[in-house]
């Protein structure tokens, strides 16, 4: 077997692991640094309340719809050239929106950051999956990178108050220049460029629109829900218009001569439950960062700093868990064991949440929860991505790893409409049962609303822990994490067992 892990090769891929973490980094955390910054953005550009929501909701709708497509093209015209334009993409268009003058503006530019961004997520998982290809490092590697995209929401909302109460909410934008010039210079030296042999596969265009347009519609769908309700005929059509196009995407795909996505990448149990996972977890997630944001700020009276500060234990257990799971118990007991394990810790930490009330102090009735929180998805993360992408041929790896951004994109869409919409419904019905109504009784309300959603995330990852169980294959079947040949790769070569 040839050494591939001489030091300057072992040097380059770990700095590769780097940059691409950077770029995923600035993906992940765009979803929710912006989040923060929404008040002082509406009050310099006086745009309504009505119409806030867009500045979240054109990002995860570009972002969402067009996954697929971005993964497919890192295939077809390579991943580093895919990286370095998705790179000076999302850099361009965070200075577009940093420099708005209008809401209009703003919109349009967001719109375009998660267009870019459709291409760089995949693209960096993709680069990541074909350049570590020995499966002790691959592991490692997964475990960083998994542990970037389950703290990014929170590394987001810390670096939002941040920089709105240090400097201006434009500089929420104006970060990503500053990100992408170091990620584009470090992609520049270090991820390799490998010319494509053989004849180039063409694009399935049919295919591309439809589950484009099926993306798009269960995105915009469950943003309608959250805003405009579940008694909403736009909501109910788009989400019904959307089922139809993903059907008729997969009959598609059962014919077309070069599929967008080929069935065989979803249909491996292992595949699919790795999937699932990733939406289960990223639902659920959403219940974390939304409503202890809110009982922080508006409960117990947290500035935008001070909430984003309490998220870090969170986010260090987080990476603690990914590094321990991935090269440590992973090998030895694989996702079977290790994801629904996750998946029982965000049970836990949810639960605890419901104990919150008026009176609840940081440390121990916030800190806790967090930190177990953060153990589950530092379990659920790694095993989860590294599964979804090992074994896939090296022509639709970038394909296989779109489909783990849009599982977490989809994940976080169904969790915030639905969550939101419990939360409210609870909320309601409490107020309606405790009349007159004074501010002490719409403060409990509120927490009543809380604890409702977390009840619920514990409901999704309680699915999640039995559906993990039961659909991951035992160790010694199918593919396995400690001894399955990785995807041969046009960025690094394939090994020989």
């Amino acid at each position: 077997m040839p050494d591939n892990s001489t030091p300057q090769s072992g040097r380059r891929r770990w700095i590769t692991l780097a940059v691409v973490g950077l770029a995923q980094l600035m993906v992940v955390l765009d979803a929710t640094v912006v989040n923060i910054a929404l008040p002082s953005a509406q009050a310099d550009l006086g745009f309504s309340n009505g119409d806030r929501q867009w500045v979240i909701t054109a990002y995860s709708l570009a972002f969402g719809s067009l996954l697929l497509l971005g993964g497919r093209v890192s295939d077809l015209i390579g991943r580093k050239r895919t990286f370095l334009i998705g790179l000076v993409g999302f850099a361009l268009a965070s200075a577009l929106g940093g420099a708005a003058g209008s809401f209009e503006l703003l919109v349009a530019a967001r719109a375009l950051q998660g267009a870019f961004g459709a291409l760089l997520a995949p693209t960096a998982l993709a680069v990541l999956t074909t350049t570590f290809v020995i499966p002790k490092e691959r592991a490692r590697a997964f475990g960083v990178f998994g542990a970037i995209a389950g703290a990014g929401g929170a590394v987001g909302l810390l670096l939002g108050g941040f920089l709105t109460e240090s400097l201006d909410w434009r500089w929420n934008l104006y970060i990503n220049v500053v990100i992408a010039v170091v990620a584009f210079a470090g992609a520049l030296v270090f991820v390799p460029a490998i010319d494509r042999s053989g004849p180039r596969p063409k694009l399935d265009l049919p295919g591309t629109v439809l589950v484009s347009g099926a993306l798009f519609g269960i995105v915009y769908g469950f943003s309608n829900a959250e805003t405009e309700g579940w008694d909403s005929p736009l909501t109910w059509g788009v989400l019904a218009a959307a089922a139809v196009l993903l059907v008729a995407f997969v009959l598609w795909q059962r014919r077309a001569a070069h599929p967008l996505l080929p069935l065989s990448i979803v249909l491996d149990r292992n595949r699919a439950a790795a999937y699932s996972s990733v939406l289960i977890a990223g639902a659920g997630m959403f219940g974390i960062f939304l409503f202890v944001t809110y009982f922080m700020q508006v409960t117990l009276g947290y500035s935008p700093i001070q909430t984003g500060l309490a998220f870090l234990p969170m986010i260090g257990m987080l990476v603690l868990a990914a590094q321990l799971g991935t090269n440590l118990l992973l090998p030895r007991f694989g996702p079977k064991v290790m994801v629904p394990t996750g998946m029982a810790l965000g049970v836990v930490g949810m639960v605890l949440l419901t104990g919150l009330d008026a009176d609840s102090s940081y440390a121990p009735h916030i800190l806790v929860p967090l930190m177990v929180l953060g153990t589950a998805m530092g379990t659920i993360m790694p095993g989860s991505m590294q599964t979804a992408t090992l074994g896939v041929d090296r022509s639709f790896a970038g394909v296989a790893s779109a489909l783990v951004n849009t599982s977490q994109q989809v994940g976080g869409s169904i969790g915030t409409a639905l969550l939101n919409t419990l939360a409210a419904t609870a909320a309601a019905d409490y107020l309606a049962a405790h009349v007159p109504v004074t501010p002490e009784i719409a403060a409990d309300a509120a927490i009543h609303s809380y604890a409702t959603a977390y009840w619920w995330g514990a409901g999704f990852f309680a699915v999640g822990a039995v559906m993990s169980a039961l659909v991951f294959r035992r160790r010694g079947h199918g593919l396995s994490l400690g001894n399955a040949h990785p995807p041969a790769s046009e960025d690094a070569p394939a090994l020989a067992h």
